[in-house]
């Protein structure tokens, strides 16, 4: 059961949300953007259309897996295909590639809503979101993009608790984010690389992991995160001799484990503090 202070936070939501004339809601096939769609699609119901981006810079599967939630709920649904190999300041991989990511994003997503006559564009950045190294929100907030769970006070920590309450299906589905996030900073983005990745990855779910990240360091090593309390299951020969050669078909010339174990951002450790810029 959520508490008073979280059922204020999505009252006061839904009363934001009420006073838009129409919405639309970028929505990844994850819980916050699925949690935000949601509640808006209960005030606004057919004044909701959500749209998604894709490419191949996203899991396999993804796509899938929105598209049928979005057909279950009834929501009206839009697919773009993002050109992301001609965006050279994106394929460089500086540090502030998700900034230029997010540019073309947001220009997208201006796009549909011009379109169809929608005045405002909401994501499902929520407050922890503004404490991170997520140069991407600077870029949307520049292209207009409304924010209304960080808004209103939401915390990452609180939305999957929000998320069952209001029924969502997949409230409690692991995080998937962009393949590029894997990539070291420095690191050409390809397809190649992108195809590695994801394969790696869904090999390892297919092997029993629930949340792996397969990170892709220079000189083609992959480093493996995996749960804490699944790291044992990679102590097991078979299971460690199993990995290592299927990754290394991939692609992959050195396959190595993290101890640490899964955590979010950990790519960006190195350059939270590179830029004085908040984002």
């Amino acid at each position: 059961m959520l508490d008073l202070i979280a059922r204020k936070k999505i009252e006061e939501l839904r009363r934001k949300i009420r006073e838009k004339e129409n919405l639309l809601v970028a929505f990844s096939g994850g819980v916050d953007s699925g949690f935000l769609l949601t509640v808006a699609h209960e005030v606004l119901a057919e004044k909701v259309l959500a749209v998604t981006i894709d490419s191949e810079l996203f899991p396999g599967g993804e796509l899938e897996h929105a598209k049928s939630f979005l057909n279950h709920a009834g929501i009206t649904h839009r697919i773009v295909q993002l050109s992301w190999q001609r965006n050279e300041d994106f394929v460089i991989n500086h540090y502030d590639r998700c900034y230029h990511c997010k540019k073309v994003f947001s220009r997208m997503l201006k796009e549909v809503a011009a379109k169809e006559g929608i005045r405002t564009i909401a994501e499902g950045v929520t407050v922890s979101d503004l404490d991170e190294y997520r140069p991407g929100i600077a870029a949307s907030e520049e292209g207009g993009v409304w924010h209304p769970l960080a808004e209103v006070g939401i915390m990452k920590i609180e939305i999957r608790q929000m998320a069952m309450e209001i029924g969502l299906p997949f409230w409690n589905k692991p995080p998937n984010p962009c393949l590029a996030t894997r990539i070291d900073y420095g690191e050409r983005i390809t397809r190649e690389k992108l195809d590695m990745i994801d394969e790696s990855e869904n090999f390892l779910k297919d092997m029993g992991f629930r949340q792996v990240r397969v990170r892709f360091h220079h000189g083609g090593v992959a480093r493996i995160e995996v749960e804490k309390q699944e790291i044992d299951l990679l102590f097991n020969t078979k299971t460690r001799d199993n990995i290592s050669k299927r990754l290394k078909m991939l692609g992959f010339n050195y396959v190595t484990l993290d101890l640490e174990g899964y955590r979010r951002g950990s790519m960006d450790l190195k350059v939270a503090f590179i830029s004085p810029m908040r984002y």
